[in-house]
């Protein structure tokens, strides 16, 4: 059976639940609400706990995609004694369609959609006394969380397809190839936008504190992004003119997973300590070894007080990005957006381009670029910039693949191979 068919996940949102035992104002009890109970006819009660679970659902399986994309862009490596295979399947290209790395990740996406499209189908059956701005509101966030996961898989998955219609679990949709599931993801992107700009600034539920910035312009940061992988510049100019980005603003200003030790809910799961040895990332030689003198992104990993190896892969460097177990972990940052600014201009407008990436060099410490404004050379320029500024945040190896520099990507050993897609799961029965 399909592993999409087989999710049938239960609203219950114990991440950010406290109490042990209460009702729902207008829902069933926190300590059994259904599927059927969100989907049949969503109330006002069950909007904030159907909504927390879906935040608190998009952690899921997070570490295991990162890491494994952290590999293939060898950004780090993780290494763990318990589990060889992230130093043998992972880093060897040498990918199984039935294990963890393959499983995981999508199983935990799919699991959060099903939520998202539970909670979609009891907004359009609620009685409940929401007016037309708030169902507007709460349908632009869903269908904005929604192409957020399906960016996930499909950066995955790649030229290996994924399904983008999974509503009716009896009844899925089709394989798409990656250029196809980015142009419906833009679409959903699109529609969640126009009805995220009706409802305005008020939404009948709480946001999470990761949400520094406003959804409608979380929501054209993450098309823009869409857009730039689909290589439409100046649809990107747009949307980052209506998203967050601040040529002048904090990098880090964007909107984040959170974890907290409270209660039942999640540590952060990329978090590890320096100078473990059960358990540890390191970084990639590389990236102590190429970086400019006196960029301060370079903290983002920490000497070793002795060297670790495994299977032959060697690390002097710990990862060091979370310094808590309780640090957030980024789904966008205005870093980004700026640098995805560079991108869009690179091309028609090279000064812009270059203006941009003077304000990510700048902020690192280094010197304006004095390289060459060739398009070739920009690419170079904002892919290594990309590269610092974005580390361990799941893009090395998108970028590399989607401007066609895989090969450029290191191998420490002779079987070493950076493979281009992720399996699609045995059990997915095309």
């Amino acid at each position: 059976m399909k592993i999409i068919k087989k999710i049938n996940i239960l609203f219950i949102t114990i991440s950010f639940l406290t109490l042990m035992s209460c009702d729902l104002e207008g829902g069933e009890s926190l300590n059994g609400a259904s599927t059927s109970s969100i989907s049949d006819d969503l109330s006002r009660g069950e909007l904030p706990q159907a909504m927390a679970g879906v935040f608190s659902d998009m952690r899921v399986g997070l570490a295991t995609q990162v890491d494994v994309q952290s590999i293939f862009g060898r950004e780090y490596y993780y290494l763990t004694g318990s589990d060889p295979r992230f130093e043998g399947d992972v880093v060897t290209g040498n990918l199984d369609d039935n294990t963890f790395y393959t499983t995981t990740p999508w199983g935990a996406r799919y699991a959060s959609i099903k939520n998202i499209n539970l909670a979609l189908a009891g907004l359009a059956n609620t009685s409940a006394d929401f007016s037309a701005a708030e169902i507007a509101g709460v349908r632009g966030v869903l269908n904005t969380l929604k192409a957020h996961e399906l960016l996930m898989i499909a950066n995955n998955q790649g030229e290996n397809g994924l399904r983008i219609d999974v509503s009716d679990p009896d009844n899925l949709g089709s394989f798409v190839s990656y250029g196809d599931a980015l142009t419906a993801i833009a679409g959903l992107l699109s529609d969640a936008g126009a009805d995220l700009a009706a409802a305005g600034a008020t939404l009948p539920f709480d946001l999470t504190d990761g949400y520094q910035v406003s959804f409608l312009e979380f929501n054209k940061g993450l098309a823009a992004r869409v857009e730039a992988y689909r290589g439409n510049y100046g649809s990107v100019l747009t949307l980052l003119g209506d998203s967050f980005m601040d040529m002048s603003g904090d990098l880090t200003t964007g909107v984040y997973h959170t974890f907290s030790l409270t209660g039942a809910d999640l540590a952060n799961p990329l978090f590890g300590a320096l100078n473990q040895t059960a358990i540890v990332r390191v970084s990639h030689s590389s990236f102590v070894d190429d970086a400019l003198a006196g960029d301060a992104r370079v903290d983002k990993v920490v000497l070793r007080d002795a060297p670790t190896e495994a299977s032959g892969l060697v690390g002097t460097h710990d990862v060091w990005i979370y310094q808590s177990n309780v640090d957030n972990v980024p789904m966008m940052r205005n870093e980004e957006l700026i640098l995805l600014s560079a991108e869009a201009n690179h091309i028609t407008d090279p000064a812009a381009a270059v203006d941009a990436i003077n304000v990510v060099r700048n902020a690192a410490g280094l010197g304006d670029y004095a390289g060459a404004t060739t398009p070739d050379a920009l690419v170079d320029e904002i892919l290594f910039q990309r590269r610092y500024s974005l580390f361990g945040e799941s893009h090395r190896w998108v970028d590399m693949r989607r401007f066609g520099k895989l090969s450029d990507l290191p191998n420490d050993r002779a079987t070493d191979n950076v493979p281009a897609a992720v399996p699609i799961p045995a059990n997915e029965n095309q």
